[in-house]
């Protein structure tokens, strides 16, 4: 399983970086745009992604491996 990857506010627009990172993977104007690129990356290392608020809480968070305990809500 690979790091998580949390899409979060910077510089007026927004970034995504794996957990634990210093530095962001990709820069985006819209967080639409880097949510995009985190669930690319996600997918393709089986991790999760973490969607921030601008004050830095989470809003929403998605699965993208073998959860052993997978969410009981039905959004997807």
């Amino acid at each position: 399983m690979g790091k998580n990857q949390h899409v979060v506010p910077r510089d007026g627009g927004w970034a995504v970086r794996g957990a634990g990172n210093a530095r962001v993977t990709s820069q985006h104007r819209t967080q639409s745009a880097a949510e995009t690129a985190a669930r690319r990356i996600a997918r393709g290392e089986s991790s999760e992604v973490v969607i921030h608020r601008r004050d830095g809480t989470i809003r929403d968070k998605d699965s993208y491996g073998n959860d052993p305990h997978p969410p009981r809500d039905r959004k997807h």
